[in-house]
């Protein structure tokens, strides 16, 4: 690609998003690359070249052996006010700052944090939800570098099928000015994260001059709409049919707004 030169946006006549079913409940140290494909195989959805493939963060975390035994935990001095302030368990909360660079915000209820990968958001993305009933006292972490994950897996994927997919792994987070959550990118690999648009023609001409489509984000997002959040049992989707931009392939980490740059933090 010439980067001193615009590209016009791709073809884009729609696309198809599918739910993977049957993929079993995973276990740390699972091969997730051979449980995803054996399972879209088995649906009638082998993957394809030029398929997006979008992965829940918990089944990654858990693959990964990202657990963490609440019973193991000893709050420090810094969790045990947090808990007081914040009204959450004080081992949860330890298990929070062990993941993070820095407490962002904190308030009944409420606790925001940088994760140690760089994402703002809460309890660092520690999640109980979807984790047997046999580790109630469990909890799942993100993946120590989901970018590295996405690359791992797409690595597999391609030994398993021949097929050279892009993967996205995602995860639900909130937004600050906006109730509810979203399907956010976290892990990224085949693909570019942000689509450049400065520089090209709106419809009547002018110039655009500060336009960044956060591509992987939307993706992720739409893809959540099929897998859902709760009891589907569907942590994986595949997207089919989407022309991606001419750029450069990048890792999710590339669309962090650097702390100097953050108006709001």
């Amino acid at each position: 690609m010439d980067g001193n030169l615009p590209h016009g946006p791709p073809e884009q006549e729609g696309i198809q998003i599918y739910p993977i079913p049957g993929i079993p409940l995973v276990q740390p140290g699972d091969d997730l690359a051979a449980l995803i494909t054996g399972a879209a195989k088995a649906a009638g959805l082998p993957l394809q070249p030029g398929d997006i493939l979008v992965l829940a963060q918990k089944i990654v975390s858990k693959a990964e052996g990202r657990l963490v035994r609440l019973a193991d935990v000893t709050p420090g001095e810094q969790a045990l006010r947090l808990a007081e302030e914040t009204g959450k368990d004080a081992r949860v909360v330890q298990a929070v700052l062990d993941d993070s660079n820095a407490v962002v915000r904190a308030r009944e209820g409420v606790l925001i944090v940088e994760q140690s990968s760089g994402w703002v958001c809460a309890h660092a993305g520690l999640d109980h939800s979807n984790v047997a009933p046999e580790e109630e006292e469990t909890v799942a972490l993100l993946p120590a570098d989901a970018d590295a994950s996405a690359a791992a897996l797409r690595g597999r994927i391609l030994e398993e099928t021949g097929a050279a997919v892009a993967v996205l792994i995602s995860d639900s987070h909130g937004r600050p000015w906006k109730m509810g959550t979203v399907g956010v990118c976290i892990g990224c690999a085949g693909l570019p994260a942000l689509w450049d648009q400065r520089g090209l023609k709106d419809l009547f001409g002018y110039e655009l001059v500060a336009s960044e489509e956060c591509i992987i984000d939307e993706l992720c997002a739409a893809a959540t709409l099929v897998m859902g959040q709760s009891s589907e049992g569907r942590p994986a989707a595949i997207v089919r049919g989407y022309r991606r931009p001419d750029a450069a392939d990048a890792p999710a980490r590339s669309i962090q707004r650097p702390a100097e740059k953050d108006l709001f933090r």
